[in-house]
């Protein structure tokens, strides 16, 4: 590979990895800002066009025949083709399409409604991720793995408190962050189980060329999924949409900048997580949330709560915990038969 050594290019990619999903929060944050907020009723307009960014720039990726997500590493950037799959194979595509659009589009709506309180929610992912995974895909976690969802919810609960001036607790939160981070991490758990389910026919996967060109079709297909539910929900208002659009210059840029930080970290994530191993893969992504966080905290001025803190370190420590504990006890076991 032409271009930094292999070992540097890593740290590039984890870099521009994290930079580009803080970036993206911020980004999203302003093009949701600029036409309403959560009030606004043009949500879902934004979580869509965003993917029409995606499939835009994954046409122009298809038509120049490169792939510039290397040079972020300050390597030679990759040849991709258009991809070799059959109408057979599309269709089968659509159910992870669909997920991936569903969770894309959740997660605009929860990060809208408090992107700090939607970021703790959406670290329950691995809760949903097994109950999915065990009724729908027979992938069901390990008994070790189960007895760390509790610590999740336990903190995703705390969390959700709030102390009132008497000293006493109740649950005050945001039900937009709540309801839709939920919604986003069920659809990220199907995604995960369909992606899953659909490498396993090693055909389509070589006829899809790499993961490069499967997630760009999966943007592709994710965007007309979207369009005809954009317009049932909030097609009243797309006029009003397209009025901002042209004349509102911070819309253009944050929902292009949105659009392009989304499918660029994404990509830079498939590439860091390809090569290392599970156990750093784990604190990798641990780390990230708390790094978004941490960041989306200090542009919004928007402080964390004590009980979000709390909380939050251990719905965090949790996952890393259900990450990490079946490979750690499995070396702990081997360290006693040795």
């Amino acid at each position: 590979m032409a271009g930094a050594p292999d070992s540097v290019a890593l740290i590039l990619f984890f870099v521009f990895w994290y930079a580009g999903n803080m970036k993206y929060n911020e980004y999203n944050s302003a093009a949701l800002g600029a036409v309403g907020g959560k009030t606004g009723g043009l949500t879902m307009t934004v979580a869509t066009m965003q993917l029409g960014v995606c499939a835009v720039y994954a046409f122009i990726m298809w038509a120049v025949k490169i792939n510039p997500a290397k040079i972020f590493g300050l390597q030679t950037p990759e040849k991709q083709d258009v991809p070799k799959v059959t109408q057979a194979d599309l269709i089968k595509s659509i159910p992870l399409a669909f997920c991936a659009a569903g969770a894309h589009a959740a997660t605009v709506f929860a990060l809208g409604g408090d992107p700090l309180f939607g970021q703790i929610v959406k670290s329950a992912e691995p809760v949903l991720a097994a109950i999915v995974g065990t009724i729908f895909y027979n992938k069901a976690p390990s008994f070790y793995k189960v007895c760390c969802l509790p610590i999740i919810v336990g903190g995703v609960a705390f969390a959700s408190l709030k102390k009132g001036d008497d000293g006493s607790y109740s649950l005050k939160f945001d039900t937009t962050a709540l309801v839709f981070g939920m919604l986003a991490n069920s659809f990220a758990a199907f995604k995960g189980g369909e992606n899953s389910k659909l490498l396993a026919d090693k055909g389509i996967a070589q006829r899809y060329g790499g993961v490069g060109n499967q997630f760009a079709v999966t943007q592709i297909t994710g965007f007309f999924i979207l369009l005809p539910i954009m317009f049932a929900t909030e097609g009243a208002k797309f006029g009003e949409f397209t009025e901002k659009l042209t004349t509102d210059s911070s819309l253009q840029f944050n929902l292009v900048m949105s659009g392009l930080c989304f499918y660029i970290y994404n990509e830079l994530a498939t590439y860091t997580l390809k090569v290392t191993g599970a156990v750093t893969a784990s604190v990798a992504n641990t780390a990230k949330r708390v790094i978004v966080m941490v960041y989306m905290a200090a542009i919004t001025g928007k402080a964390l709560t004590d009980e979000q803190k709390i909380g939050s370190g251990i719905a965090i420590s949790g996952v890393l915990l259900y990450s990490l504990i079946d490979d750690l006890l499995k070396s702990k076991k081997k360290g006693k038969t040795a």
